[in-house]
């Protein structure tokens, strides 16, 4: 039986870096070429970075584009390669989602993305034109299939129709997907009932890295025709997966040239003796709550440093939402990377400010002190006459929340550090945060992190660490804003353990108020959230981006207009 060596480089690319995405290529087709592989496959838009957005509708991000994937070829001439970039038929003014088969110092054949997602965080119909062609690819012995993503997750399209009558005995998967927690298990499950409908093995080649909200975890697959995982690469980093597959000689195979739709290709052969078995590799599974810290380092880490920071602020209240933040910082970039600020007002009690700086100690990170009582009586004096008499109100608390942020961005413009902003998806679903104030920032690290998943990864921050990084009284303390006289987040929202799955039912499931009514929640506070959610839209559109973990983020997600009065059920009596 002909022993086929794969190797799948799944890489780190960046959006638009064209010139430095094709030298970590052209590196890893080197140490594929050295570590004997026949052939290499790289992820999803390698070469331009995934998802360009609106750089495709440049022409000369296009030309760019083709041009690198030829010179690509020339500097790897020794590797059989297939490569995701971003093509352009000028003559017909479209674009697509393709890959490049390289060999011989040549661009061989290029396939075009058949199915093209348009959900979720997914725009591709705006971009991309779909392709009308198969490609095979016949490799000594053996035939091969080349898929990009989506290919083969819709059952019964071309492509598996296609794999399955002409016989292809490995699929080859490029694929960008993003991340969120358990997303893996859905990958695996689609990914082998793909192996299993055409009886071939499907190699699965992930990106991995962070690109503005949206995390790509790595993990390519090597899924076998009986639908078992042979391969799993680690996730949330790099890595060159080489796989032996050993299959039958392909024999009686369907004659090409009258298949309509199909295009084929015969590659050379780079080593005619089987190279010495390596053994296949499996990494690690990782827990739900594993897999999201991860994402949320991964993601921080890639939004700073692909943007040109190198450090970064963060307001520590000695509450849990600053304190997770915090441990993601200082994992993701160095604690001589982070700088934490107390901002202590008359209302903040010294268990709090105690608790932030047990905090800095604990992660080794320089704390700075700038209270805001003083500023905050300025202010007060100075609009007087025009708030004129009443009791204070929202507006008082608010205001200390800005100057905070401002105090925070001052800081961030006079040494360059990034402000960290810290509240959570649970804060921002209904608008229990300060516009200008505690929202002001560069990158909102657990904005789509619910209030009682905070909870679950502050514990899981410690337990990692074998000791108490955030203090046991930051996460045993009720949650408090801490602007007005013993002020509870209670006071103005129902208990996160009810709020959080009412929030999921109506953001991420899309029901309404009589079906999460249903559920057994109560009608006024489901209604009450409802409204929340609704009218502070507005807010989430000015807020900074941040990690997406959970299935429908706000953001590039969810996509709701701010001005909208479509609220079922609310007349009627329930």
């Amino acid at each position: 039986m002909p022993i086929l060596r794969i190797a799948q480089a799944q890489i780190n690319p960046t959006v638009g870096d064209i010139s430095a995405n094709l030298a970590l290529i052209c590196e890893q087709a080197h140490a594929a070429r050295a570590a004997g592989a026949h052939l290499v496959t790289f992820p999803e838009l390698a070469l331009t970075g995934y998802p360009p957005e609106d750089l495709l509708l440049k022409p000369r991000f296009l030309a760019d584009s083709r041009a690198a994937m030829r010179e690509l070829a020339r500097n790897c001439s020794q590797t059989n390669m297939v490569v995701g970039f971003a093509d352009a038929d000028p003559e017909l003014g479209r674009c697509y989602n393709a890959a490049a088969v390289l060999s011989q110092g040549e661009v061989m054949a290029v396939y075009r993305k058949k199915e093209l997602p348009n959900y979720g965080v997914f725009d591709e119909m705006r971009y991309f034109a779909p392709g009308n062609q198969c490609l095979l690819l016949d490799l000594g012995q053996v035939r091969l299939m080349v898929t990009i993503c989506e290919d083969v997750w819709v059952e019964g399209d071309d492509c598996e129709i296609c794999a399955l009558r002409q016989k292809a005995q490995v699929v080859l998967n490029l694929s960008a997907s993003p991340f969120h927690a358990g997303k893996l298990d859905i990958r695996k499950q689609i990914i082998a009932r793909f192996a299993q409908n055409t009886g071939s093995y499907v190699c699965y080649n992930n990106m991995v890295g962070g690109q503005d909200e949206l995390v790509f975890d790595g993990g390519s697959l090597v899924i076998s025709p009986q639908g078992e995982t042979v391969a799993c690469s680690p996730r949330f980093k790099p890595d060159l997966q080489v796989v032996d597959l050993e299959l039958p000689p392909a024999v009686e195979l369907p004659d090409l040239e009258d298949a309509p739709g199909v295009t084929s290709l015969r590659l050379p052969l780079p080593f005619p003796e089987p190279p010495r078995p390596k053994a296949p590799y499996c990494a690690t599974e990782m827990g739900y709550l594993a897999e999201t810290y991860a994402a949320l380092v991964l993601g921080t880490r890639d939004y700073m440093g692909k943007n040109g920071f190198k450090r970064v602020v963060l307001g520590l209240s000695g509450g849990i939402d600053s304190a997770l933040t915090a441990c993601v910082a200082v994992e993701a970039l160095g604690r001589e990377n982070v700088t934490g600020v107390t901002m202590p007002s008359q209302f903040t009690s010294g268990e709090t400010r105690g608790d932030a700086e047990l905090l800095a100690a604990n992660l080794g990170i320089r704390l700075l002190t700038v209270p805001v009582a003083h500023i905050y009586h300025i202010y007060l004096d100075e609009l007087r006459e025009a708030f004129g008499p009443g009791p204070a109100g929202v507006e008082h608390e608010n205001l200390q929340a800005r100057i905070r942020g401002n105090i925070l961005m001052a800081l961030s413009n006079r040494f360059g550090w990034l402000v960290l902003t810290t509240g959570n998806k649970s804060e921002t679903a209904v608008g229990y945060c300060t516009l200008y104030g505690d929202m002001a920032g560069g990158f909102a690290v657990i904005k789509d992190v619910p209030k009682t998943l905070v909870y679950k990864l502050s514990d899981y921050v410690n337990q990692k660490a074998r000791r108490e990084l955030i203090p046991v009284t930051t996460i045993a303390r009720p949650p408090s804003a801490e602007l007005r006289p013993d002020q509870k987040d209670s006071d103005s929202l129902p208990p996160y353990e009810v709020l959080d799955p009412i929030l999921e039912a109506y953001v991420e499931n899309d029901l309404v108020l009589d079906e999460i009514v249903a559920q057994g929640y109560d009608p006024t506070t489901v209604r009450d959230v409802i409204r929340l959610v609704d009218i502070n839209e507005y807010k989430r559109r000015q807020a900074p981006p941040g990690v997406k973990i959970t299935p429908k983020a706000f953001g590039r997600d969810r996509r709701l207009p701010i001005t909208n009065h479509y609220r079922p059920g609310f007349g009627a009596k329930l």
